[in-house]
Parts: structure tokens; C-alpha cells; sequence
């Protein structure tokens, strides 16, 4: 398994070409990215909403530059 800069490296190189901003820009938009998650009423589908918002902001962490500790949110 590679180590945590060299998943970095990559995911950079892969989000960072036309077709990967693309497709996290498409990502983005299907995930909720830059809005609120929370449906009124039903904390399932809230959570279920998040989940996917969060995959984005997963791949928008590994691309950052400086190494961060993944693990602690």
C-alpha cells in the first residue's frame, strides 16, 4: 500500500488534469458540496446526504499540499 504522500501525489495528478477538475467539479454538484445536507425531519437522510458530501471533501483534503493526519475527523 503506498504511503500517505505518495495517495497525495496521485490524487493530485489525477484531480488536478482538465478531466479530473471535471469531474470533481461534477462531484461537487452532485454531492451537495456547497450546501446543506440537513433534510427537515429525517436524520437518515441527512446522514445519508452527508456521507456523499463528505467523499468530496475527502478528495479535496488528499489533493492540499501539506501532509494533515487524515484519521482525526
Amino acid at each position: 500500500m503506498m504511503d500517505i504522500e505518495d495517495l497525495q501525489r496521485v490524487y493530485r495528478e489525477v484531480f488536478s488534469s482538465d478531466e479530473g477538475k471535471r469531474v470533481l467539479d461534477d462531484l461537487k454538484a452532485r454531492f451537495g458540496f456547497q450546501q446543506t445536507t440537513h433534510v427537515p425531519g429525517d436524520p437518515y437522510e441527512s446522514a445519508f446526504f452527508e456521507g456523499q458530501r463528505n467523499a468530496v471533501l475527502l478528495i479535496l483534503r488528499m489533493m492540499e499540499e501539506k501532509r494533515k493526519d487524515l484519521t482525526s475527523e
